[in-house]
């Protein structure tokens, strides 16, 4: 038995020896076949041949309204980068000449941050400082004029041109080259936004271009022009400091959401990049490309926005406005400016919100970068305006809930108040009388300023502060955008914390909506909201849902502690109203005889539309007594109300005036045939203080 194993051992370790001698022989043939056979044709192969990576671009996500409509894309766009060649600096600068003579012949541009001009000579930096800087970063005497930097860089790129048009061409990018330190292996970008006539002529032509390669990148494309701008926002170039702490998901020549939803969700819209394999010979001629790591697109954001809504809400604006400064109601008014919000008032979704003027996203840094109208300010969360009559549905809100007066308590106006400055009612300005006997209905209806004078005095300014509190007023709404502005809301403490020594007067001052009562349209479409739901909080949002590349949805509790973490802010209005129903009933009465019943303020601008609605106008004395700010605030339907309208224009001279856009929302809401309002020219619209 042992003899018999010994053998069988013996047989295997023969075995695989020949096996380990064969593997042996194999690899030895194949090395000579590969260094001494074919040795210099690899070597040579190797030398021509270089693999570099470049980036693929990942989509940013869409935005989109509530139904799908897209109002932010992505289009593809062609672009041009340069990698680093064993060519010289002659050939180079031939290779950029015909680069740019291709992208001239197509009306293309390529990428020009050089700071220098000819014809004259001069720098484009504002400061000498700068200028200084500038030239100790490029090795340039700092004592050199423009010229003499023009004619160093020309020296240092070896750029042998005479024309200067042309050299400045080949050094601005040759500047760019430098700037951003290219390799054999890290491109830089030298042209943007490409035609499809540039992109096929480069690469026809591209052994004449050492190092250039024509990549497809996706470009942010807005829709509908300036449509929502306010809440979309722009994106742009990446900066310095962002880059410094994004280094780990952002290249230096990444554009990044810098306003606007844009923005907020900017960790959701941006994609993931991929990689893409160029094999390029020595001298800049591509030979191959393929893709190593595919891009993943970022997230589309679904908006609460109705995209036909906001249409319709910033035409009728802009259109309002124009008609208010031309004088179509009568006197002229200096009216520039405003804004609209449409509410839903049982989720506080945002249906539209409009800023005027506005502005094009898409060409923001082209044409509006040294602009100063205020065009950029989202006047419906950032601006805050004495709220005029409107507020009066807070203080009667109060004057009711605490029992200082009942439904059915009836306030004689004589016109002239009888305590402190002797205040009057906007009516016996008109008409040298009062309203007569008035309960809180009606008091509504007309605006009577006497009766709420009453109701601050009888109140006091901080019970009329807490009640206003309870809707939100003075309170941010902690909607999805940066910039929202607290507001104001008047009460001894504001004054306090001012060292302002409160006085009777401006409590009654407060209780008409003045003093220092500043609410923003955003803020008052959750109150008005409130009034018209039955007291219940809403939560305002601008964001439905955010869905992935792949399909799914992102959870709305990982939105919610994103949107807390990146602005900070939250809704502070945390309980509802619980007012009892009866009194709330009272008010929605008062705001619907504001607009549905005779001798209402805002009547003669609703008598047409084929629904019953509610509403308050307001008219705002501002510190500029020329200069009266313009509220609506209402709801609609009055029977089961389902959307808030607030319209603010600034200096439009009367609330009344302001109907008109709200009548044009609430006809597209509702499907209704939209005709032009004619005004009754004979109705009263004169200002007093506020109503």
């Amino acid at each position: 038995m042992g003899k018999n194993n010994n053998t069988e051992g013996r047989l295997r370790y023969n075995i695989l020896t020949t096996i380990v001698y064969i593997i042996g022989i194999i690899l030895i043939i194949q090395l000579f076949n590969l260094q001494i056979i074919h040795g210099a044709e690899y070597r040579e192969e190797s030398n021509s041949r270089l693999t570099r990576e470049s980036v693929l671009k990942a989509a940013r996500g869409s935005i989109k309204d509530r139904t799908g409509v897209e109002l932010v894309t992505t289009d593809t766009k062609y672009s041009v980068e340069i990698y680093s060649t064993k060519v010289d600096d002659t050939t180079l600068n031939n290779s950029i000449k015909k680069f740019i003579e291709i992208l001239e012949n197509n009306e293309d541009e390529f990428i020009d941050n050089l700071p220098i001009e000819i014809d004259p000579f001069k720098f484009t930096q504002e400061t000498e400082e700068e200028q200084k800087n500038w030239k100790k970063n490029n090795d340039i005497d700092e004592n050199f004029s423009a010229k003499d930097a023009f004619n160093a860089l020309k020296q240092k790129y070896e750029i042998t041109e005479e024309d200067n048009t042309l050299a400045r061409k080949i050094m601005a990018v040759r500047y760019e080259i430098t700037r951003n330190g290219y390799s054999s292996t890290k491109s830089v970008k030298i042209a943007n936004n490409i035609s499809d006539t540039s992109a096929v002529q480069i690469r026809e032509q591209n052994a004449k271009l050492s190092g250039m390669n024509v990549t497809t990148e996706p470009t942010v494309s807005y829709t509908s022009g300036s449509l929502a701008s306010h809440v979309l926002g722009y994106v742009g170039a990446i900066s310095e400091s962002e880059y410094e702490t994004r280094k780990d998901t952002y290249r230096n020549d990444d554009v990044i959401g810098k306003d606007g939803i844009q923005y907020v969700l900017e960790d959701y819209l941006k994609g993931t990049d991929g990689v893409k394999q160029v094999d390029m010979t020595v001298d800049g001629a591509i030979t191959s490309e393929y893709i190593s790591k595919e891009a993943v697109a970022g997230s589309d954001v679904i908006l609460t926005l109705d995209a036909n809504l906001q249409k319709v809400a910033e035409e009728a604006l802009k259109q309002n406005i124009e008609d208010i400064a031309n004088g179509k109601y009568g006197d002229k008014h200096d009216a520039k400016a405003g804004a609209v919000v449409v509410m839903d008032i049982n989720s506080g979704e945002v249906l539209a919100m409009a800023s005027y003027p506005d502005y094009n996203p898409e060409k923001f840094s082209e044409e509006y970068s040294e602009d100063n109208t205020g065009r950029y300010t989202n006047r419906a969360i950032s601006s805050a305006y004495p709220p005029g009559s409107t507020f009066k549905m807070a203080v009667a809100t109060a004057a009711l809930d605490t029992g200082e007066i009942t439904t059915k308590t009836r306030i004689n106006d004589t016109g002239v108040y009888p305590y402190s400055y002797h205040p009057v009612c906007w009516y016996y300005r008109n008409y040298r009388s009062g309203h007569g006997y008035l309960n809180v209905t009606q008091a509504l209806k007309y605006s009577c300023n006497y009766f709420f004078y009453e109701m601050g005095y009888r109140l006091g300014i901080d019970k009329i502060a807490e009640y206003a509190s309870k809707y939100g007023l003075g309170k941010r709404t902690g909607i999805e955008l940066t910039g929202e502005a607290s507001g104001t809301l008047a009460s001894t403490a504001y004054a306090e914390s001012i060292n302002y020594t409160w006085y009777l007067a401006d409590t009654l001052a407060a209780s008409i909506g003045q003093s220092y009562n500043e609410f923003t349209p955003i803020q008052m479409a959750r109150y008005i909201s409130m009034i018209a739901n039955g007291g219940k909080n809403v939560d305002v949002t601008l964001i439905k849902s955010i869905i992935n590349s792949d399909g799914s949805e992102v959870p709305k509790e990982d939105v919610e502690n994103y949107i807390d973490n990146k602005l900070g802010t939250k809704n502070e209005v945390e309980e509802d109203l619980n007012i009892s129903e009866e009194n709330l009933q009272a008010i929605r009465q008062g705001m619907k005889g504001v607009t549905s019943e005779a001798g209402g303020t805002a009547y003669s601008y609703f008598t047409d539309l084929d629904m019953v609605i509610a509403g308050k106008t307001g008219s705002a004395q501002t510190q500029d007594e020329d200069i009266v700010h313009g509220w609506f605030s209402g709801f609609a339907p009055y029977e089961n109300p389902e959307i808030a309208v607030v319209v603010l224009i600034e200096g439009a001279g009367s609330g009344g005036y302001t109907a008109y856009t709200a009548k044009q929302i609430i006809e597209e809401y509702f499907g209704m045939n939209s005709e032009e309002i004619t005004e009754d020219k004979t109705a009263e619209s004169s200002l007093e203080s506020v109503r």
